[in-house]
């Protein structure tokens, strides 16, 4: 699993112009799944990403959470963090999953972040979206699965 995580002061996602998920304060992340990623793999990013010490204390270190500030996740499936751009000009997404494979964990992860207490917002499976942000500090994390 790949994930791109922005920490954000506001985000949303629209689908043919209707806003589908919004939240203030809190992280927006890209999700990308790969055909060999499992519920494991699910379950080590809800947990490092919810962990995250990524906000500012009142000292303005970063040592704060998403939970600790009260915060919640916009998660946004996106299959194109596994483009392949090592022949030609045209990226190839052979290396990511095949879609039913991608919505199960998509939405399983999505499931693990709500467990562990954070209000999650999603975009659609699929869908062709518009994501729109305002990037705080910016912060802005990758998260590789295959990197642990």
């Amino acid at each position: 699993m790949r994930v791109v995580l922005q920490r954000v002061s506001q985000a949303q996602v629209d689908i043919d112009g209707q806003s589908v998920g919004a939240i203030g304060q809190g992280l927006l992340l890209l999700v990308g799944i790969g055909p060999n990623d499992s519920a494991q793999d699910v379950d080590y990013l809800a947990n490092k990403i919810v962990k995250a010490r990524i906000f500012g204390d009142e000292a303005g270190k970063m040592n704060l959470s998403v939970q600790d500030i009260g915060g919640q996740i916009l998660s946004v499936s996106q299959f194109t963090l596994f483009a392949d751009t090592k022949k030609g000009n045209r990226p190839s997404f052979t290396k990511a999953a095949d879609p039913a494979l991608g919505e199960k964990l998509y939405l399983a992860f999505n499931q693990a972040l709500r467990n562990l207490g954070v209000g999650v917002e999603t975009g659609e499976f699929g869908a062709d979206m518009a994501v729109s942000l305002v990037n705080d500090g910016p912060v802005t994390i990758l998260y590789d699965t295959e990197a642990k």
